[in-house]
């Protein structure tokens, strides 16, 4: 048993994991392969995709390749920090932000609310090009709500971004509380011409964990943005974070199947990280709780990924905050690291996105409720 994460993990051996039985006997699932290269979609049996995927190394739906897939080349994304807040800051809904957050934990050094749009995005171009040889590149409105402003403000900034010639498109990092229907109308006006992202902060669908977070709105609240945002030509992302003390690690798992069958493109997933200058560093240091172990988070990516729809795209699998600023976990771990490691994981289990992913799983899970 994992201690205090509710999980016994089972060592199998890869032709364990993908026994089935004979042929004539069998009633073998379709999932839904998604050839990166080819524009193409085909319903094959498990086994077949299994061999598909693992001579191509095609373990699961990443960004990189669906990116450079769409638009013929490398894609980056260029952060910038507009300077907003968030409504569980400010009072609107409540003090304090997220108990997790601390958003030093991911923001660039050369991203600053004092710079202008453009100058963010010129000193980030600089750094990319020069880096990566990149010509293509996606305004990313990141730290904190870029969605909480009225839709003046919120229309000279976007199109402030949009202006810079090797934008392509916007990414915009946000909670489901802070959309209406202007701001979303806002967006689709600009899917003529641009990729346009939005990304929505969920973190969990159980709502006694967004209680325990301060996050300030509920699972129903997400469900509402999306319906919103929908049919708009607007690119729908979906951000959780798995390891949080008040579920076991079951539910976390049953958010795949919940998210599978949600109008959802893209998803964020990461490790629970305690970040110092947070409530959760005090929580934590006052009485450790349980924090995913490499190999647990590791496990865990595997599990979770088997039974999530082949059609989301996974931009973000891990996080990494700076070693100075970070409590726990400490994986000593490097980013490349990391992914040679998930894949290592994938390959030893003989296992791919969405191998357990069977539609309407999700009708026997429960969402939303406010308790454990």
């Amino acid at each position: 048993m994992v201690e205090g994460i509710g999980f016994e993990p089972t060592v199998e051996s890869p032709l364990q994991r993908f026994s089935r039985p004979p042929l004539s006997t069998a009633q073998p699932s379709l999932h839904v392969l998604h050839f990166i290269n080819l524009k193409i979609t085909i319903y094959l049996s498990d086994l077949l995709i299994y061999q598909i995927r693992l001579a191509m190394s095609i373990y699961y739906n990443a960004f990189g390749p669906y990116i450079r897939n769409k638009f013929k080349e490398n894609v980056y994304k260029v952060n910038i920090d507009a300077g907003f807040t968030c409504p569980n800051r400010d009072g609107t809904t409540g003090f304090g932000g997220c108990i997790y957050c601390n958003n030093d934990s991911f923001r660039p050094t050369s991203v600053l609310p004092t710079l202008t749009i453009t100058n963010q995005i010129e000193n980030g171009i600089s750094y990319l090009s020069k880096r990566y040889s990149a010509n293509k590149f996606i305004a990313y409105f990141q730290p904190y709500t870029n969605t909480y402003a009225d839709v003046d403000t919120l229309h000279r900034l976007y199109s402030e971004a949009l202006a810079h010639p090797q934008v392509i498109g916007l990414a915009i990092g946000t909670r489901p509380d802070t959309v209406d229907a202007k701001k979303i109308e806002l967006l689709s006006t600009y899917t003529k011409d641009y990729f346009v992202l939005i990304e929505y902060g969920l973190q969990s669908i159980y709502d006694h964990t967004l209680i325990h977070i301060n996050r300030g709105h509920d699972y129903q609240c997400f469900l509402d943005a999306l319906n919103l945002t929908t049919n708009k030509g607007i690119h729908i992302g979906a951000h959780i974070i798995a390891g949080f003390p008040t579920e076991e690690l079951e539910q976390t798992l049953a958010m795949a199947e919940v998210l599978s069958e949600l109008p959802i493109n893209f998803l964020k997933i990461h490790q629970l990280q305690v970040i110092k200058e947070t409530r959760m560093a005090d929580i934590y240091n006052d009485n450790p709780f349980p924090i995913f172990t490499y190999d647990q988070y590791l496990d865990f990516l595997v599990n979770f990924i088997e039974k999530l729809s082949p059609n989301i795209v996974l931009q973000r699998l891990f996080a990494t905050a700076p070693d100075n600023i970070l409590i726990a976990p400490l994986w000593d771990r490097q980013r490349q690291n990391i992914i040679r490691d998930i894949d290592k994981r994938f390959k030893r289990y003989a296992t791919f996105q969405g191998k357990y992913y069977l539609e309407g799983a999700a009708l026997k899970h429960p969402q939303g409720d406010s308790s454990p």
